[in-house]
């Protein structure tokens, strides 16, 4: 069973850094950057697929160079066999509908997996467009918002449980044709069922630890002209998307106050002390010692 999990980089916003041109373009490679948390249960679904039915799990993403640490974490979580990076100028500012042509492309160029594994969201656009579009691409059936799955691999069919409108309380079950396209929800949970399941995990992450401290040996990157793509389809020349502006995301501000207290202080120490003892059971000294 090969399964490939689409996974990308987003702002990290906790740091107050995000970087933009002149333009109102994001500047990625002048921002920090995570991995998009959406996409954790898309690779905890991937990990469960492989720990049941064996196979290879690959990663992909489209982005600049600095996405090869996003690929690193992300084979550290999924126990990834190989990734690969599409990263060219040319693919640069592109909208979800670029993205997924240059996605596809890389897909076919790899060789269509069983499986293919998205988050349901990014942290920096929210649109949710991204994994259905590259699934056109590929004309595959796709299934949304699972938040379980089980699969039968002499039918060659999946099946799957997906919340419906996002209600939690509703669930519907949804069989599909392989090769097909998961779009996991953040309320998928992973299942290890046996103690031979729980084995196999314990496994593979003592191999990936030795795998991802190389990573770069199992790391692929493709540029456009790789990927055989017209720049005209591609990056911000094949966006239709407009963005009319971009407003700077302030940096959040604290919440809490804090009193400065020198150590060296008797007085201030015991004031500390008085504070803290009714949380941890204790009364309160009546003075330093």
């Amino acid at each position: 069973m090969n399964t490939l999990v689409l996974t990308k980089g987003v702002p990290d916003f906790r740091e107050g850094q995000v970087s933009f041109d002149e333009e109102g373009h994001l500047e990625r490679g002048k921002t920090p950057t995570v991995m998009n948390p959406n996409d954790e249960s898309a690779l905890e679904a991937a990990l469960q697929t492989k720990i049941r039915h064996d196979g290879t799990v690959s990663v992909m993403s489209m982005g600049p160079p600095g996405y090869k640490e996003v690929l690193q974490e992300a084979m550290e979580s999924v126990y990834a066999d190989d990734l690969y990076l599409l990263s060219d100028r040319e693919m640069a500012a592109a909208d979800t509908w670029a993205t997924s042509i240059t996605l596809s492309t890389g897909i076919e160029k790899m060789g269509v997996p069983d499986l293919i594994f998205a988050g349901f969201k990014t942290a920096d656009g929210e649109t949710g467009h991204t994994g259905l579009q590259t699934c056109w691409g590929l004309d595959m059936p796709v299934i949304t918002h699972v938040v379980a799955l089980d699969i039968d691999a002499d039918a060659e069919r999946v099946r799957a449980k997906r919340l419906v409108e996002g209600d939690i309380e509703e669930v519907e079950t949804v069989e599909a044709e392989l090769p097909a396209f998961i779009v996991t929800d953040s309320e998928f949970d992973p299942s290890h069922r046996t103690a031979g399941e729980r084995l196999t995990l314990k496994d593979l992450r003592e191999e990936t630890q030795v795998r991802a401290e190389e990573y770069e040996d199992h790391l692929t990157v493709w540029s456009q002209e790789e990927l055989n793509l017209d720049p005209d389809y591609i990056g911000l020349d094949g966006s239709p998307t407009i963005v009319s502006g971009v407003d700077p995301i302030p940096k959040a501000p604290a919440e809490r106050e804090a009193t400065m207290v020198e150590p060296d202080d008797a007085d201030e120490m015991s004031e500390v002390v008085d504070v803290m003892a009714p949380f941890t059971g204790s009364e309160a000294s009546t003075g330093a010692d």
